[in-house]
């Protein structure tokens, strides 16, 4: 697996699954763009990578704002000359019975998660364009396929597999590859968060009986970010323990 001087942005990655693929990529020789709206923990992470010797960068910006999209991207360049790799990794969930949940629910779900993956998408393209080469990684969820409660969170995320599969016949003609993760129940903090009787039900419906882990996500970023993995465009990798089986 090569990634070794390659530039990746990837959002949402000063904690959880980002995190850990940010760590992992910079280990493999990645130039790091690291992206946070918190900038407490941003500066934490950049300290922590810094203190290992990672070539790393943070930016806080808000990925729901264009204005802000568009300056992290020419801040990369700035930096690095250009960005290989985009993981739209940011994402954030408002669950709730359909009558409870309020248009605010539904407008930040969809933001965050969709518009946020499209904005991005769309500020990266021309420094891949001018290179001839990227790899776009967009971060879905399982819960695509449905699921009791997640209204907002299911619609965004199917609408990043769309837009996965638009990119891919798009983009590829310029030396890009858009492909799509969509993670099952992960050990992120999100999770830790959940109340046990929540957890409990949840493990009920995993055909592991466990969850997986920020590893087994940040592999599969690996992967599909590798120069060897270029013919693989418009695909979505479940990372779920075969939770994709079933939905609900």
């Amino acid at each position: 697996m090569s990634l070794e001087d390659r530039v990746a942005l990837i959002t949402g990655s000063a904690s959880g699954m980002g995190k850990q693929t940010a760590l992992r990529m910079a280990e493999a020789g990645c130039a790091i763009v690291v992206n946070d709206i918190n900038e407490e923990k941003l500066s934490a992470t950049v300290e922590e990578f810094q203190s290992l010797g990672f070539q790393v960068i943070g930016v806080a910006a808000n990925i729901c704002d264009k204005n802000d999209v568009r300056a992290m991207v020419d801040q990369a360049i700035s930096k690095f000359g250009r960005i290989d790799i985009l993981v739209n990794n940011a994402g954030m969930e408002k669950a709730g019975a359909l009558r409870k949940l309020t248009e605010e629910d539904w407008d930040n779900t969809v933001d965050v998660n969709l518009k946020g993956t499209f904005l991005c998408s769309q500020a990266v393209h021309g420094s891949m364009v001018e290179n001839k080469h990227g790899r776009i990684i967009n971060i879905a969820s399982r819960a695509w396929l449905g699921g009791m409660g997640q209204a907002p969170y299911a619609s965004a995320k199917a609408g990043i597999i769309g837009l996965t599969r638009t990119l891919a016949l798009e983009l590829a003609k310029n030396g890009i590859t858009t492909n799509c993760i969509a993670p099952g129940l992960i050990n992120t903090p999100m999770w830790e968060e959940l109340p046990e009787k929540n957890k409990n039900f949840l493990l009920t419906k995993q055909p592991t009986g466990r969850v997986g882990e920020t590893d087994d996500v940040a592999n599969a970023v690996m992967f599909l970010a590798d120069d060897q993995a270029g013919f693989l465009n418009g695909q979505v990798l479940y990372v779920c323990g075969g939770r994709s089986l079933f939905a609900g």
